[in-house]
């Protein structure tokens, strides 16, 4: 079960990133990456956001990645949600950021001028459990 979580993370390039401050909720839509491994998800963001504020001060995150645009609607396939519990990070080591950026760019061309802003920052979501939902009622919990 844990291929099929991986393989809904690296088939999707959007996301719902839920943040927390001061007990209050802040949800933002976000393009992101994941490493080869499914263990890091990148994403880019600037640092005058509530996301940022709040990810400086609670580094637990939620992630929510879908299917909804592939048809999920339809009879014949289902609907498929993956929460993603993590641990925000900064990326400190000079190669490290050049990775995310890699593979933020290979997957996000468009988003080159954002990326490259000198207010941006580069986030790193360290992964530590899926839980998929197919259907209703069908779900699958994995810890890393």
């Amino acid at each position: 079960m844990l291929e099929e979580m991986k393989a809904l993370a690296k088939q999707q390039d959007i996301c719902v990133l839920a943040t927390v401050s001061g007990g209050k909720p802040h949800c933002s839509l976000m393009a992101y990456a994941i490493d080869d491994d499914c263990r890091e998800i990148y994403m880019v963001t600037h640092r005058e956001t509530s996301k940022y504020r709040n990810l400086i001060e609670n580094p637990s995150v939620s992630l929510l990645i879908d299917n909804r645009e592939e048809g999920a609607g339809a009879p014949d396939s289902a609907a498929k949600a993956l929460t993603v519990s993590g641990l925000f990070q900064r990326i400190d080591e000079e190669h490290k950021r050049e990775h995310a950026r890699a593979k933020l760019m290979e997957k996000h061309p468009h988003l080159r001028e954002f990326i490259d802003h000198p207010d941006a920052e580069l986030l790193c979501i360290k992964v530590v459990s899926y839980l998929l939902l197919t259907g209703l009622t069908d779900s699958h919990f994995e810890t890393l």
